[in-house]
């Protein structure tokens, strides 16, 4: 296994075993952590995908904030929409289940009929511009900052900022103690965040980091629009917006 896939590897045990406990009250009904149940297809992601080839590095880290319940809480990929995963990137492995999963979103692996929307705008946009998995992932790699999916009472997802304060900032703390690792590990000279929370927590962990100790890289951070439909305004065409944006970065 490539060193960076290696590193990514030991670095998502470790976030395991920070996550292992904590516990999340009300209004949390149900969590689901793909990195245990569906481990095998998330390495497969690391192993093909996160490594750099050489010492070059990556040199753009696109981060996500936390699973959806049609993506990687399927497939284990981050923005793990089933078409992309499989038929794209090649990757199909077989998927367990969390100790208590919600009957309203049932855990289905690689069997699962419904399609993720914000992973498919995401890696239809990839797709579109990169032709293979593999030409993207030469110089990219697809994070997300928190690993678990939350779910109310209804099956409704929470996201991590909906969270109480106190189980918030522990579960900031295991989070930004991994993306620290993912950051040293790719060395990117990019850091993008996929819609304003990912965004500031790169801004808060790189300001940690500070500047040129990794690869003596001057990082630089940027957002983009999340691509989900809850937002009006990626319903108006995102994948045209995010390109445009990229580019204008100097990203792309």
């Amino acid at each position: 296994m490539d060193g960076t896939a290696l590193a990514l590897v030991r670095a998502a045990k470790k976030l395991n075993r920070c996550l292992a406990g904590q516990d999340f009250g009300s209004p949390v009904a149900c969590v689901y952590n793909p990195l245990e149940y569906a481990w095998n297809a998330y390495r497969s992601y690391l192993e093909r995908f996160a490594g750099t080839g050489g010492a070059g590095g990556k040199r753009v880290l696109l981060l996500g904030m936390n699973p959806g319940p049609w993506g990687m809480a399927q497939t284990g990929v981050p923005f793990g929409e089933i078409q992309a995963v499989r038929d794209w990137m090649g990757i199909e492995q077989p998927v367990g289940h969390p100790p208590v999963e919600h009957p309203r979103r049932p855990v289905q692996g690689f069997a699962v009929a419904r399609s993720e929307a914000s992973g498919r705008r995401l890696w239809g946009l990839v797709r579109e511009r990169f032709g293979t998995a593999e030409c993207f992932f030469r110089e990219h790699f697809v994070g997300n900052y928190c690993p678990l999916l939350f779910l109310d009472p209804e099956g409704k997802n929470l996201t991590p900022d909906k969270l109480p304060s106190g189980e918030r900032q522990a579960l900031f703390d295991c989070c930004d103690e991994h993306l620290r690792a993912t950051i040293l590990a790719l060395d990117p000279h990019w850091l993008i965040g996929i819609g304003r929370f990912t965004e500031r927590r790169l801004r808060a962990v790189q300001a940690d980091l500070g500047e040129g100790d990794s690869g003596n890289r001057e990082r630089k951070v940027a957002g983009i629009l999340h691509p989900s439909p809850a937002s009006p305004a990626a319903n108006r065409d995102w994948a045209g917006a995010t390109a445009e944006r990229l580019i204008s970065l100097g990203v792309w």
